[in-house]
């Protein structure tokens, strides 16, 4: 009877680390769903006094001067603008045209005769537009007025976060590689990367190219989430590199190993974010997440620096005893 050869398993990107005591396992539940962080991270902003009232004392003036010159901007602009974005979505030869899936009929209102894959709207197309044109407008107002409060609130909330589970300045240890076989990264970005970086082509990319993508009806969203998911979540844990003292490479590698961790993280944040004026509210409960994946993954890391140790110590124990 002929045997089944067995396949073997590449471990090359596995490590003997992955089975890890009862007091871990909990937090290696929730780093095997790095996005639930988001949750939790708006979870206790929106019910820990703690959090909110803080944020809230330093944003507030800023919101308030932000809301009403942005009501003042879109009682004033948003006909207008919903007009030509009905004459751009309608026009056949434009790239904005959604005539593929959308029947446009004659009498169309804003309560809207329009159907989408065959399944009747409560709004037209053009309204959906407008409406998410006009927010990210006043979401952009009200960000000029809060930009530096809103800043140091998020800073505030990663450091209080950080103090209620109880962990100082030496809980943050240095770094510790966790894969047998890490990856090949290439911690030097290129030309067109250091590019990118530079604040004047982020604006461009963000407001010239996501920006209209993340317009586009109902499927723009979740797209311009998924491009900026891997950046955004790098940029909220800039702390946690900081604080453990990375060099670029460790950074690199880090990432390079959780990617898909990142980009789940990321592309929910990313697309909470993107919500028009209330993605102001969650540019600081992510912070609030990302702080409790950090510590997570901090706990993980004390794991294997302390099996690394005893594994170091035991082979020294071993050597000396065979010059005995």
């Amino acid at each position: 009877m002929p045997v089944e050869p067995v396949l073997e398993h590449s471990v090359s990107h596995s490590s003997k680390y992955d089975e890890v005591p009862q007091e871990l396992h909990r937090a290696m539940l929730r780093l095997n769903f790095p996005s639930s962080y988001v949750v939790v991270g708006a979870y206790r902003l929106f019910t820990d006094k703690s959090l909110y009232v803080p944020a809230w004392n330093k944003c507030r003036n800023g919101v308030r001067r932000g809301m009403i010159c942005g009501f003042a901007w879109m009682c004033t602009s948003y006909s207008i603008q919903r007009r030509i974005i009905k004459a751009a979505i309608t026009n056949p030869s434009s790239i904005f045209s959604v005539r593929y899936i959308t029947r446009f009929e004659e009498t169309a209102d804003d309560l809207s005769h329009e159907t989408l894959l065959g399944f009747k709207l409560p709004f037209s197309i053009s309204t959906y537009v407008a409406i998410l044109l006009v927010g990210s407008q006043v979401t952009g107002i009200i960000s000029f007025f809060v930009a530096r409060n809103i800043r140091v609130a998020r800073q505030r909330v990663w450091d209080q976060t950080v103090a209620s589970r109880g962990k100082g300045p030496d809980f943050w240890q240095p770094y510790v590689e966790e894969w047998d076989s890490p990856p090949v990264v290439n911690e030097r970005p290129g030309r067109l990367d250091r590019m990118f970086k530079m604040w004047f082509w982020k604006l461009i990319i963000q407001k010239v190219i996501l920006l209209p993508l993340s317009l586009y009806p109902f499927v723009g969203t979740f797209i311009a989430a998924a491009f900026k998911g891997l950046s955004t979540a790098q940029d909220l844990h800039k702390p946690y590199f900081a604080t453990k003292k990375m060099t670029a490479h460790q950074e690199a590698v880090f990432i390079e190993e959780r990617k898909w961790d990142y980009r789940m993280f990321g592309f929910v944040a990313a697309l909470l974010e993107g919500l028009p004026i209330v993605g102001l509210v969650f540019t600081v409960s992510n912070r609030i997440g990302a702080a409790m994946w950090a510590h997570d993954l901090e706990k993980r890391q004390h794991y294997v620096a302390a099996q690394r140790g005893t594994s170091i110590a035991g082979r020294s124990t071993g050597f000396e005893a065979v010059q005995t």
